[in-house]
């Protein structure tokens, strides 16, 4: 075994051996446990958010096949629509081209090319993080069978009327050309402005002043309405308003939904270029204009002069016209909610045009039942109520998508535009009685995404064919997701579970939180603080980094942006921590908050785990080359390493249970470092290195040290895989117990492991000596390495029975040179510590240079006061107090309470040095 631990050589191999020897498939035996992977959109790379989702299913996935359960981790990729054909368009204007240049089938050929590239880019990463997925039942959502399992659930939808397809306003995004549904528009608050015109009345002098944000808008206005109780326009109701710069004439109406207080109170109706209006218009009855095209520019129902502009040029030349026909009333700056498409980024509008959707209150109504019963349980539980919030308001969901990446939408149309829905062209054909010669055109628009991956938990086990997967691993166990996605995925999964498999997809939800950077930035390409997980694996160069955050960026300002950030947070740029460093600070993040932050420096302090477990391997290997037959004797600090390992472990059972992977990582962590490696292993030494030592203790120590660490390696292999693996195989070859790995051991249970109250009080309270001892040193500034006399003050016979058992550890891990028990002693001029009654005083004449230490802690002290000074003054100028941030002003607070601990401290310190001269 190498000394030191390097984590690429042994990943690598490790995860070739696993793969090849087929230990992620499901073994046949015991209770079946599944989680089917939220599958990564295509288009691109895992980022740390996926690493983390991944880690969280992965460590539960080998927890339960550790426990003896029948498990599938199933993976697959998603085709990602919209994502996909947008990076394949832009790659095609790179070359000077369009999709059209193109056509149709050949640039879902050219869509497929990149798929097989990038697809395999991700199964390379999910095995670089150490996902123990199966990967002979790798799935992809446009694969022939997920394919045909769309179709399935789309024509029987139709069939019982829950798809239908109607002429609706729609979220429009001009850039991509097609509709969004409502959870991908990103609306935000931007800075615009509130242009009011003058609609002159048609019977008469005078006119009514409207007020819009899209000037544009108004050359598609039908109608111009107030409230029905506002006293100030009841007499215009029923009356006529002529639209300026157009030929028409619109009718002033009443409608409960204008607020009186907004604006004029007078509002401009626009039905098919706003979701209000359209509503209202639906009411009234009123005319539907569409002014524009797909491209946003104004069509053919507009006058002449405004035909073929883009929506924003015709705004400017609107405003320039209805201002010279001095029918501009004014104009205000306007803070308003603007909607954007959630992949382009561009402005979308409300456009009104012919889609397809699916009718969701009758699938809803069965989801809401399915957590209201506990069918589905959400974890955390008050994610549930937001999951009820919005399946109780759950509109129809649009399901067609213009593009032609995609599952195609299986519904053929004749020369009159009738619809026939069916698997295939021969399939309509054939239900709907249609010879020959009638000829058909198979719908255009592809299907939402989403619509298929709504599917993903039952298609990815091959419905619609009645499966042994089906039959076993559905419904899974417990689906991993952030908050972000249980509209669009979650809820959409469990409306089709019930419908297509009559039970629900999943047991349980764990809803994770969302990782953000050190700063608790969201992590964005645009900030340069995307973390790529492979860069913290095996680490990045500075100038690596910057290439691969501005790659394919054209725009400079941008490009110098990215670079300032990234060198701002990687100055050099990030170094090799290894999977396993990076999986157990992920696990440890794994709390119950919306946002976790993610620093560098804790992925560090993980690898120094990884490198103190390899080292006290190490140290145990070198000390159990001899488990041979005979009598064993367990010293106290063997019986009490063994009741700690079983509350450890009944520990780590009741966080995982829990789904507090944080906790279960933080508990073994703890264990592991402080109380194995700090004090355990140090306490062998007097056993293992002592000549003295009977053969009986030797062998009884011996085992403690493989049993513990082999559990130790049990315990942490579900979140540390890798490490565990190869340190599990170099422990199972020096004692000879022969393991194909450690993932098909049994995990540690409950009462494996003796509790040993006697030895736990014993060795709390040497270990309280120690510390008192070692405390003493700090203080006073005492090198480690010398050896101290101690005198005891006030001991018990329980504390002198104690120090005659326990004399040898106290020595050596305190490093003692003597201990005398004494009835009194002079602790004025010595140093002490309290373990429990009895007080441990350390003389301190001829251990220090007193004069030179009196001087450093006199030096000390006075830039200790230099400081509490400053940071008073702060505090009691009242300008600082009522201009500095709340959290400024808390930490002065505490940095003075902390300065004035430690002058006490220093004080108490000269007071004893100063006695003992």
């Amino acid at each position: 075994m190498v000394k030191g631990y390097q984590p690429a050589e042994i990943e690598s191999r490790q995860y070739r051996r696993w793969e090849d020897a087929g230990f992620f498939s499901p073994s046949s035996k015991g209770d079946a446990y599944s989680i089917v992977i939220p599958p990564p959109n295509v288009t691109g790379t895992l980022h740390i958010g996926h690493a983390f989702g991944n880690t969280i299913m992965d460590a539960l996935t080998r927890y339960q096949r550790m426990r003896g359960r029948n498990t599938l981790w199933q993976p697959g990729t998603d085709h990602a629509g919209i994502s996909t054909q947008m990076v394949v368009e832009r790659q095609l204007a790179a070359e000077g081209k369009s999709k059209h240049d193109l056509g149709r089938e050949a640039f879902v050929a050219r869509v497929w090319e990149w798929k097989e590239h990038s697809g395999d880019r991700i199964s390379q990463q999910l095995r670089r993080l150490g996902s123990s997925v199966d990967w002979s039942r790798e799935r992809f959502t446009m694969d022939p069978e997920l394919s045909a399992a769309v179709t399935e659930v789309f024509v029987r939808l139709h069939e019982d009327g829950l798809i239908y397809r109607g002429k609706r306003l729609v979220n429009w995004d001009p850039e991509l050309r097609t509709a969004l549904s409502d959870l991908e528009v990103i609306s935000s608050e931007e800075q615009g402005k509130l242009w009011r015109f003058r609609y002159p009345l048609t019977d008469g002098d005078g006119h009514v002043v409207v007020a819009t944000t899209r000037p544009e808008t108004m050359l598609g206005d039908t109608a111009v309405a107030v409230h029905p109780d506002d006293k100030r326009y009841q007499k215009l109701i029923g009356r006529q308003v002529r639209l300026p710069l157009t030929d028409r004439q619109i009718p002033i109406l009443a409608d409960d939904y204008v607020d009186p207080e907004f604006g004029t109170g007078c509002v401009k109706i626009t039905p098919a270029h706003d979701f209000a209006d359209y509503e209202m218009g639906q009411r009234h009855d009123l005319p539907m204009i569409n002014i524009l095209n797909e491209d946003a520019r104004l069509n053919d129902n507009v006058p002449d002069s405004y035909r073929g502009l883009d929506r924003f040029e015709a705004r400017e030349r609107v405003v320039a016209d209805l201002d010279a026909l001095g029918l501009l009333d004014g104009i205000d700056t306007h803070t308003m909610k603007v909607p954007r498409g959630d992949r382009s980024g561009a402005i979308l509008e409300p456009f009104l045009t012919d889609q397809w959707y699916v009718k969701t209150k009758p699938l809803a109504g069965p989801a809401i039942e399915a957590v209201e019963s506990g069918a589905i349980r959400f974890i955390p539980e008050n994610w549930s109520k937001t999951y009820f919030e919005w399946m109780h308001n759950i509109e129809d969901w649009c399901i067609s998508r213009q593009l032609w990446w995609g599952h195609r939408i299986p519904a053929w149309y004749d020369a009159d535009g009738n619809i026939y829905v069916a698997k295939s062209e021969a399939a309509a054909r054939q239900k709907y009685a249609l010879g020959d010669a009638i000829e058909l055109k198979q719908d255009d628009d592809v299907l939402d995404t989403w619509f298929s991956s709504a599917l993903w938990p039952f298609s990815s086990m091959g419905w619609p064919e009645n499966t042994q997967a089906l039959k076993t691993f559905y419904p899974t166990s417990v689906l991993v997701t952030g908050f972000d996605i249980i509209f669009f995925w979650v809820a959409r999964m469990i409306m089709m579970g019930l419908k297509f498999m009559n039970d629900v997809p999943f047991r349980e939800v764990y809803i994770h939180g969302l990782i953000r950077d050190h700063d608790g930035q969201k992590m964005s390409k645009s900030k340069g603080n995307v973390l790529d997980p492979l860069d913290i694996i095996d680490g990045i160069d500075l100038d690596s980094l910057l290439k691969k955050n501005t790659e394919g960026l054209m725009q400079p300002r941008l490009m110098a942006q990215i670079e300032r950030a990234t060198r701002k947070d990687f100055p050099d740029g990030i170094a090799p921590y290894g999977a396993d460093a990076l999986r157990m600070t992920l696990t440890t993040l794994a709390t119950t908050g919306r946002e976790i932050s993610l620093d560098l420096s804790r992925v560090e302090g993980y690898r120094n785990f990884c490198n103190k477990l390899w080292n006290a391997a190490h140290y145990v290997f070198t000390h159990t080359e001899d488990l041979s037959d005979g009598e064993s004797e367990f010293t106290v600090a063997d019986r009490w390493i063994q009741s700690q390992l079983n509350a450890t472990v009944t520990t780590v059972h009741k966080n995982i249970g829990d789904y507090r992977l944080d906790l279960a990582a933080q508990t073994l962590y703890e264990f592991t470092w402080h109380e194995f490696c700090d004090w355990y292993l140090e306490l062998t030494k007097t056993i293992v290195m002592d000549p003295d030592t009977t053969q009986a203790r030797l062998r009884g120590t011996r085992k403690t040290l493989a049993a513990t660490l082999g559990a130790i390696l049990k315990l942490l292999h579900p979140i540390m895989p890798f490490i565990t693996e190869e340190l599990w195989l170099e422990l199972c070859k020096r004692t000879q117990s022969p393991s194909k790995s450690i993932m098909l051991e049994t995990f540690p249970e409950k009462d494996d492991f003796a509790t040993d109250k006697e030895a736990d009080d014993e060795i709390e309270w040497l270990k309280a000596f120690v510390v008192g001892v070692r405390q003493i040193r700090g203080e006073m500034n005492i090198s480690p390495g010398k050896k101290l006399p101690v005198k005891l003050a006030e001991s018990s016979p329980t504390d002198r029975s104690r120090l005659d058992q326990h004399g040898p550890y106290l020595k050596a891990l305190a490093r003692l040179e003597s201990i005398e028990l004494v009835d009194a002693t002079d602790t004025v001029s010595a140093a002490a510590a309290l373990v429990g009654q009895m007080r441990i005083v350390v003389p301190l004449a001829g251990l220090l240079d007193l004069d030179a230490e009196v001087k450093r802690l006199t030096k000390q002290r006075g830039r200790v006061t230099t400081d509490l000074g400053k940071c008073r003054a702060k505090l009691a100028d009242s300008q600082f107090l009522s201009n500095a941030p709340e959290q400024i002003v808390t930490e002065q607070q505490d940095r003075a309470d902390e300065l004035t601990q430690k002058l006490e401290r220093l004080d108490a310190q000269l007071e004893r040095l100063r006695a003992a001269e």
